[in-house]
């Protein structure tokens, strides 16, 4: 079925940005998974070639376009190119933390921080989960008390993406512990800020190339000048930006089940058994007839959610449906293909091994499948 999703200024899009990713990402990936992490000078690699800050106003030298399709085109080009623990760093950056600081930044602030974010020079994370708080953002503990131009803040979090190469960290604290999910406030944590330190690069069964950090905050002072939006307030800022992240997760899912797709399809028609190609036996076939029925029918529902997101128009309810749907769908198609593949797609030096341990991870982050079930299912008057 023919996508009408993209114009022709996204095509262009799509074709500059795979050329990046064949010339700067392709060639170094696996080394990036074993040393579990990209280098930062992706990042300025990125932002040279214009693929930071899409939305960025063109003041600051960002694109200075507000369209979503651009994001999801460089998605379905990482996850094409077998990348997608190199690439979930700009994807994070450019999909999740950055439309907090365009919604939300001051003038001042967007002074400070924006030039940067779209060069590179700044590599941006968010940090709402906590070592006993997941999906429930209204248990978030880690407190931040005003003291004169500064808040003191105090706690932890942990599986944050971007967590070690991160210049700006926008974190969710309780400014008000009385308050409950009213008493949330968003502060960007720089860097270099006194009392904040950084764990150890996490080891992950996937997305090995995607430094996953703890946070540690102990007396940190934060100025109030970094305060984003109103202080009680974040609660709400989260709630209307989830459903982008949620959306995006979807197309990456979709993308990864479709690309998983290609690789099977292609590894079926050369490698024989019993004097034919595997591909040739119904169980093979019938496999992949429900695999690409799978990722057809997602892919429909996802481009119309990116419609609709585009317009305006998008649910938190549509959000949670794409994002639990395809993340379940994916980790279905990418487990059938590995089997296709034998023994040889137990190894990590294909790109379908790989594909394998980093789909699990969709069905967790962005909040967990089980809490978009109950975002939808409350939106049926459960």
């Amino acid at each position: 079925m023919k996508r009408s999703v993209f114009q022709t200024e996204h095509n262009l899009f799509r074709d500059s940005f795979r050329r990046f990713l064949d010339k700067e990402v392709v060639p170094h990936h696996l080394e990036w998974e074993h040393a579990g992490i990209v280098p930062r000078e992706l990042f300025l690699a990125a932002g040279a070639n214009g693929f930071l800050g899409l939305d960025v106003p063109e003041r600051f030298g960002g694109g200075g376009v507000t369209d979503f399709r651009y994001n999801v085109v460089m998605h379905e080009e990482v996850q094409a190119a077998g990348v997608n623990a190199s690439g979930l760093g700009l994807s994070l950056h450019n999909d999740t933390a950055v439309p907090y600081l365009l919604q939300l930044a001051n003038d001042e602030q967007a002074e400070r921080w924006f030039p940067r974010l779209v060069t590179g020079e700044l590599i941006t994370a968010i940090a709402m989960t906590e070592p006993g708080t997941g999906s429930d953002l209204g248990a978030v503990r880690m407190s931040a008390v005003r003291d004169g131009d500064d808040y003191v803040v105090n706690g932890s979090k942990t599986f944050i993406t971007n967590g070690i190469n991160a210049d700006l960290v926008i974190v969710v604290v309780k400014t008000d512990a009385t308050a409950g999910a009213r008493g949330l406030s968003l502060l960007v944590v720089e860097r270099d800020t006194p009392g904040f330190a950084r764990g150890k690069n996490l080891d992950k069964i996937g997305m090995h190339a995607q430094d996953t950090a703890e946070l540690f905050f102990a007396e940190a002072r934060v100025p109030v000048a970094n305060l984003l939006g109103q202080e009680g307030k974040g609660f709400g800022y989260l709630s209307k930006n989830l459903p982008q992240e949620r959306l995006a997760i979807a197309t990456i899912s979709v993308a990864a089940a479709q690309a998983a797709l290609n690789w099977t399809l292609e590894y079926v028609r050369q490698r024989s058994a019993f004097g034919q190609p595997i591909g040739s036996f119904q169980h093979s076939r019938f496999t992949l007839a429900e695999a690409a029925t799978e990722v057809s029918v997602a892919q429909a529902y996802v481009d119309r959610c990116l419609e609709a997101h585009v317009a305006g128009e998008l649910t938190a309810e549509e959000a949670a449906m794409a994002k639990w749907w395809c993340s379940d769908m994916q980790n279905r198609v990418v487990d059938h293909c590995l089997q296709l593949h034998g023994g040889y797609g137990y190894m990590t030096e294909y790109p379908i091994a790989r594909a394998f341990v980093d789909a699990r991870v969709q069905k967790i982050y962005g909040g967990t499948n089980e809490i978009m079930k109950e975002i939808v299912g409350r939106s049926l008057g459960l």
